[in-house]
Formats: C-alpha cells, structure tokens, sequence
C-alpha cells in the first residue's frame, strides 16, 4: 500500500526547506520522500539520477 503523499516529506526548491505534507506549490516541490532525513538530501538523488540518465542517454546514442 502507497502512503498518501500529503504525509510525506518533501523538498522546497525554492526554500532549500523539508517541508511536511503539501505547503508549498507543487511546482516547487521534490518528492515525496519517506523521512525528513530523504527529503534533506533530494538535490544529491537528483543530481544522481540525472548523470545516470545522461550516462544511459549517451549509451544509446
């Protein structure tokens, strides 16, 4: 079972904040994330799934 994301944890992109449940716009939000803890590092999983795509991008090609 999915838990509901209005519960979860997320980053601001805007703020740099881990914000709980939906407070800020979703469009300056990441996420959702299980812990404070996750969500305190999103811009270093975001960073890493991005080289990871870019690297299997450029396999492709």
């Amino acid at each position: 079972m999915t838990e509901d994301p209005s519960t979860q944890y997320w980053y601001n992109l805007k703020t740099g904040q881990v914000e709980h449940g939906y407070q800020s716009p979703s469009v300056d939000r990441a996420g959702p994330f299980n812990t404070a803890e996750e969500a305190a590092h999103a811009l270093e999983r975001l960073r890493e799934n991005s080289r990871k795509w870019a690297e299997e991008d450029a396999a492709e090609d």
